[in-house]
């Protein structure tokens, strides 16, 4: 029996008029509970929607949106019955049915009277129950394009009606042998995208563009030759093939020469920078030439690629390229693709490139068509993306220099860049107005996972995976394209720059002519060195700064071998980006001058907490260096819009301690006039770089293991000392080696032992010489005696000396000790004692010779060949004697020389 109270009826309708009011809908909850639509109708003689929920023991959540007499209403969901879950029956469906069937039986008795008539009061208020099950809508957008397909690339041929005789060897377009491992282009071209309007320009040694494929695709407006500064960049030396390679991987027209570009509807513009040197003028013009016309700029050149080069570009280059992100396209900044380099079979890293490590570059690596990293293709925290080019016994398939000539050897990263580009000309036709921000967005966002096995891939803090080799992964056409078409803009670039932490009165002097001079830092020990810097969100919010995407780190590091250093950071969230590991063939001895490195692997982390970073040497003895300082700057997007600047690239940014006004441009970097030669972009190729099976089973840059060597010096020394005190422990280091230490020390010893006697000696000289009175017409010479006095000059009368005095001293000093050669006639007399030479004793070899030999010495000593009927050595020998008698009755004097000079070796050591 259902009892009926008119207290709760009134209740109800006071709770349903508020929920008929309520604006927000309620929260549902499908896995605890039931839903279920009820159309109620309020008829005076029907029963109320409380007696309905009451008899169907339900519970009314709220009005169905703006659907008058419409309610959910819901019950709990009970515990599993698998009896219920397989029939399909719903207690709220079934009660409904139950009062449906009640109302339409006939009365029987009296009792029942009741219980019938509340039933069809109920069943005829009661329009529509049904249950709410939640379904997944389909978006109905356009028409989905087919996805790649695994047809063979002859059946591409042939349903595209391509006529290039050459398209079924290109293998990065069609890869019938590793289908999973091509640029996937084709179902782009499906989608009618072929790169119509996107204009390309390569920065190269040449283009040929009268050759078949690349006569319709020239865009002479926007070329020109930097290098002979003449309109045409017409390729002229016998090795000025590569730009034309590059240029016919992306716009090679659909014709009956040789194979197809990417986007083989866009136009290309040559502008001739490597044919020749180049002033950095020029260069910073050809990096704008066209920029208001020009979308991408394809670059497969810098640096040479042999383990031993860290250069960037100079001020003005800098400006240039800023100058383009932020004035090219209409103010959606010219797309830089740079190609990562193929030095690192020679253990060169692509963050020791300036060019490559930009923020604004797309930075592209290679993968072969197994889908392999070739061994040629560098690695470093710079990489964003890797394109198919040369390896594992295959090359790409392109355009030559010539009027039909083809290609079937190119590739290096060299080809990979271009590669990229292809696809960009695509996405930019797709979404002309993604920036140039957008474009390395994408990469990030599409990149495609390849040998997931290979350890060198790390987990981010966003979740995505990284990797020194592949960075975030294969580009994919398809997929590249498909994201771009529904992508959002990025807001404005926005940046934070730390200040620079100095360590011990730190300070670099710049020299010119790429060389510094260092005072102060810390001695980076056996276990390295580490220091941090914290990053608050106040700091970001004050620069408008939201989110994440490059980091630049710049480090003032003093090394005797550059080589030796390692360098990495550690985010708050414990990512750890290498910046630097060590390169087997770089001994230069400048170190790093403020060198900026990046990285791509903290993109979408967030920048707020303690950051680490780490430097690590070798702890060879013969090596040693100092930390001086270092600082970051974080790079992304702006919180609020309007409030975005543009960044103004600084004239020199290196000064250590930082400068507050701009420092006079240094000669040879930021000078217009200084000229710099590039490397040919395959200068540093291998041979083999097409067929040497790639690997995906090392790592780049193996984790520092927790055990360093041993230190080298005493354990009780402080790291942090004075420069005294770090200088002291590398010698200590140097003894402890028993290395070129002690025949340094015993030749500066013996050097200054021979110094005192000489100036001993030339003290009795100088006495028996005043026993001599010169006698007119006299024209005895006085060789025998020493020297002759009219020569002597003021030497002689104890004058100053010269090095090449004091050099030919040392070298009659050291007859006493050295075992003299036999005498040969007509010969210089220094022969006898075969006096030691500057570089033996540690000095450059152009010490010696900063004087011209002094007047005052005597005949004895002089490097000319002595006149006939004089017999020198006989005249030596007995001024010798005499001299060597002299010298034992005082030899105390010269003990005693001796011991000073060695106790002074004892306390150095």
């Amino acid at each position: 029996m259902i009892i009926r109270l008119n207290s709760w009826a009134l209740l109800a309708s006071l709770a349903i008029s508020a929920l008929r009011v309520s604006g927000t809908p309620a929260k549902r909850h499908y896995d605890t509970h039931r839903y279920y639509a009820l159309e109620h109708k309020p008829e005076s003689d029907g029963a109320s929607l409380h007696d309905v929920a009451s008899a169907l023991g339900v519970e009314v959540v709220e009005q169905a949106g703006a659907l008058e007499n419409v309610w959910l209403v819901r019950v709990p969901r009970p515990e599993v019955d698998a009896r219920d879950e397989e029939s399909g029956e719903d207690p709220v469906i079934g009660a409904f049915e139950q009062l449906k069937a009640r109302a339409d039986s006939n009365l029987s008795s009296r009792a029942e009277e009741d219980d019938i008539l509340f039933a069809r009061k109920v069943a005829s208020a009661v329009q529509f129950l049904e249950l709410q099950t939640p379904q997944e809508l389909v978006k109905r957008a356009p028409p989905s394009i087919r996805p790649p397909t695994r047809a063979s690339a002859e059946e591409v041929k042939m349903r595209l009606g391509l006529q290039d005789p050459l398209f079924t060897e290109q293998w990065h377009l069609v890869n019938d042998e590793y289908p999973e491992h091509m640029m996937n282009v084709t179902p782009v071209w499906d989608m009618g995208l072929t790169g119509k309007g996107i204009r390309t320009s390569f920065l190269d040694d040449g283009l040929d563009f009268e050759a078949d494929d690349l006569r319709d695709a020239f865009d002479e407006k926007n070329s020109y030759d930097f290098n002979a500064h003449v309109p045409l960049p017409r390729p002229t030396g016998a090795r000025d093939h590569h730009g034309t390679r590059c240029a016919g991987q992306v716009v090679a027209r659909r014709n009956e020469a040789c194979g197809v570009g990417i986007a083989y509807d866009a136009k290309a513009a040559g502008v001739r920078i490597l044919g020749g040197p180049i002033s950095n003028v020029d260069e910073a013009a050809a990096l704008n030439y066209g920029y208001d016309e020009v979308d991408i700029y394809s670059c497969s050149w810098g640096p040479r690629d042999n383990g031993q080069t860290m250069e960037g570009p100079g001020y003005l280059i800098r400006k240039s390229v800023v100058n383009g992100i932020n004035k090219g396209r209409g103010g959606k900044g010219s797309i830089f693709v740079f190609a990562s380099g193929n030095g690192g079979r020679d253990d060169d890293q692509c963050n020791f490139d300036g060019y490559t490590n930009s923020i604004y570059s797309v930075t592209v690596a290679s993968i072969d068509y197994m889908g392999l990293h070739p061994t040629y293709s560098e690695t470093c925290a710079a990489n964003m993306i890797v394109a198919y080019s040369s390896g594992s016994g295959n090359h790409i398939v392109t355009t030559d220099r010539g009027k039909a000539e083809c290609s079937k050897r190119h590739g290096g990263t060299s080809a990979a860049a271009p590669n990229a580009v292809g696809v960009f000309a695509l996405a930019l036709q797709a979404r002309p107005d993604l920036t140039w921000r957008d474009i390395q967005h994408l990469c990030v966002e599409t990149g495609r996972h390849v040998n997931p096995h290979d350890p060198d891939w790390e987990k981010t803090a966003s979740g995505r995976l990284y990797s020194y080799k592949y960075g975030y992964g294969a580009l994919d056409a398809y997929a590249f394209v498909q994201a771009a078409k529904t992508w959002k803009l990025v807001k404005p670039q926005a940046w934070y720059f730390t200040e620079t932490a100095i360590f011990n009165k730190g300070k670099m002097h710049d020299l010119g002519h790429k060389k510094y001079k260092y005072e102060g830092g810390e001695v980076i020990g056996p276990d390295g060195i580490e220091k941090t810097m914290k990053v608050t969100k106040e700091d970001l919010v004050k620069n408008n700064f939201e989110t994440l995407e490059h980091i630049t780190v710049r480090v003032w590091i003093e090394h005797t071998k550059r080589g030796d250093v390692e360098v990495e950071i550690e985010s708050p969230g414990g990512i750890r980006s290498v910046l630097a590991s060590t390169r087997e063939y770089d001994e230069a001895t400048t170190g790093f001058p403020g060198w900026r490195f990046m990285t791509v692997k903290h993109w979408g982390e967030d920048a707020v907490g303690e950051w680490s970073i780490r430097v690590f040497d070798q702890s060879d003895p013969d090596h040693h260096g100092k930390f001086l300082g270092w600082n970051m700057a974080f790079w992304g997007s702006a919180i609020d819009p309007s409030k975005a600047t543009q960044f103004v690239e600084p004239t020199i940014d290196n000064a250590l301690p930082p400068a507050d006004f701009p420092p006079r441009p240094v000669p040879n970097d930021g000078d217009p006039t200084a000229t710099t030669v590039h490397a040919k972009p395959t200068d540093h190729l291998p041979e083999d770089h097409g067929q040497v099976t790639g690997e995906n089973s090392h790592p780049a840059y193996p984790k520092p293991t927790t055990t360093r060597a041993p230190p080298k010096q005493d354990d009780k020394t402080n790291q942090g000392d004075a420069p005294d005190k770090a200088w002291y422990d590398h010698m200590a280091g140097l003894v402890a080696a028993q290395k070129w230490l002690f025949a340094a020390l015993a030749g500066t010893t013996i050097f200054g032992i021979g110094g005192v006697i000489y100036l001993w000696r030339r003290r009795l000289e100088r006495q028996r010489l005043a026993q001599y009175t010169s006698v007119a017409d006299d024209d005895i010479g006085m060789n025998a005696l020493g020297g002759s006095v009219a020569n002597a000059g003021p030497a002689a009368a104890g004058g100053s000396r010269t090095t090449r005095a004091l050099y030919d001293a040392f070298g009659a000093a050291s007859g006493d000790d050295l075992p003299a050669r036999e005498p040969q006639p007509h010969t210089n007399v220094n022969a006898n004692v075969n006096p030691p030479t500057g570089r033996a004793l540690g000095f450059h070899s152009g010490f010696l010779d900063d004087d011209e030999p002094s007047a005052g010495l005597t005949p004895k000593y002089r490097d000319d060949v002595p006149q006939s009927g004089v017999d020198v050595h006989t005249s030596r020998s007995a001024a010798e004697e005499e001299e060597e008698r002299e010298h034992d009755s005082d030899s105390g004097e010269l003990v005693s020389a001796r011991n000073s000079l060695e106790g002074s070796r004892e306390r150095l050591t």
